[in-house]
């Protein structure tokens, strides 16, 4: 993805040919209700924060993850005015490219009872992803003990962007992972659609259990577990280019994706088992490479596209189940890096989304995040939290 980025880098602009799926190339109606963005702990900033997570375990707690390597925790209160360093791991973590670092935090469902957690991180010599497991500290409920990484899985990076981040339980109890396709432009080494490497997919893994020497273990209805044909048993679904932010609607279990695109098009996905989401054969709904085959036969379509009239790299969001927007009450909400737009998506009739700009905020927004309330929270490379609330004429 482009996010972190202060240029964007400028690759051989693909041509496309049209599909017969629509993408929005018009900026979505405004919404009838007027939303702004206020800050969330206006006594406290963050040094480039990448995500917010909570632990799930009734603390009311807030942690956000720093790209440098750092996970800071407080109270969930907007007079907060002190926060602690949950985590340093500066000491493992390269963040000299634009998009790597510490990029992915996820609590275990029983965090409460185990103290574990589960980070995504970029490492050098050689340059690769990490998924590790930390435990909490049995002296303070605050910090995380630094030594007690065990490293749950590593892949390779050909090069230093597109690396996706994401870590999250899903209401299986499986630990799903975005990996993107790998880096460079135009995905070179064909990742996204060769399913016997695990960069462009979503992994879903068991880390509840080991097997054949992994410290975890393949989910039995992985859809190509025990495969004979070198597919990577850990992928639940491929064909992605960079799925940034991914996340799980509480009600339903529905996996949304912002699929980070290339020069054109960016992409909302609703991930399911064993898809295909067209990388590197699609750009969004649009077909990607005029000198390929433009095969559509077996792929998934985004629920939505936009172009790079409307921004450059979306920051894939969540559906809202929080106690404060009840108009936005089961919409998908996203956002585009380096435009500030921020969107709702109603899909309650799937074959006809309705799409809303609430707002254009004036400032990049790296990802969102829930607290245990489920309201939503905006990161952004400013060092803020933000909170998205009604206008004050609406209230």
């Amino acid at each position: 993805m482009r996010l972190l980025i202060t240029a964007i880098l400028i690759f051989t602009s693909p041509v496309s040919c049209s599909t017969t799926h629509n993408s929005d190339e018009q900026a979505p109606p405004p919404s009838d209700i007027a939303y702004q963005v206020v800050k969330a702990f206006p006594q406290l900033s963050f040094n480039q924060p990448v995500d917010l997570q909570n632990a799930g375990d009734q603390s009311n707690r807030i942690f956000i993850v720093e790209k440098g390597g750092t996970i800071t925790v407080f109270q969930n209160d907007e007079a907060a005015s002190n926060k602690s360093t949950f985590l340093n791991i500066q000491d493992r973590v390269d963040d000299r490219g634009s998009e790597e670092g510490l990029l992915g935090l996820a609590f275990h469902p029983n965090y409460a009872s185990n103290g574990y957690f589960y980070v995504n991180y970029t490492a050098s010599n050689p340059s690769r992803t990490v998924i590790a497991r930390f435990q909490l500290s049995q002296q303070n409920p605050n910090q995380a003990d630094a030594s007690s990484e065990q490293v749950i899985l590593t892949y390779a990076q050909p090069y230093d962007n597109h690396n996706g981040g994401q870590l999250a339980f899903g209401p299986d109890g499986y630990l799903y992972i975005a990996v993107g396709d790998g880096g460079s432009g135009g995905d070179p080494h064909g990742n996204g659609q060769n399913r016997s490497t695990l960069l462009g997919s979503i992994l879903r893994i068991d880390v509840d259990n080991q097997a054949n020497g992994n410290n975890y273990a393949i989910p039995k209805d992985n859809p190509f577990a025990r495969n004979n044909q070198g597919f990577k048993e850990e992928i639940f679904a491929y064909g992605l280019r960079n799925p940034w932010r991914f996340s799980f609607d509480p009600d339903n279990g529905r996996l949304w994706v912002g699929d980070v695109g290339q020069n054109k098009y960016e992409e909302i996905d609703i991930i399911e088992k064993g898809n295909n989401y067209g990388w590197n054969i699609m750009e969004g709904t649009h077909c990607y490479s005029p000198s390929r085959d433009c095969d559509t036969s077996g792929l998934t379509m985004p629920v939505t596209d936009y172009s790079h009239d409307l921004g450059i790299s979306v920051t894939g969001g969540y559906v809202y189940r929080g106690p404060s927007l009840d108009n936005l009450n089961g919409e998908y909400i996203y956002a585009d890096y380096g435009s500030g737009r921020i969107w709702s998506l109603n899909y309650s009739n799937a074959n006809n989304p309705v799409i809303n700009q609430l707002l254009r905020a004036d400032f990049s927004i790296s990802s969102f995040g829930v607290d245990e309330e489920n309201e939503l929270y905006i990161c952004s490379l400013n060092g803020n939290i933000y909170k998205l609330t009604l206008n004050s004429r609406d209230l």
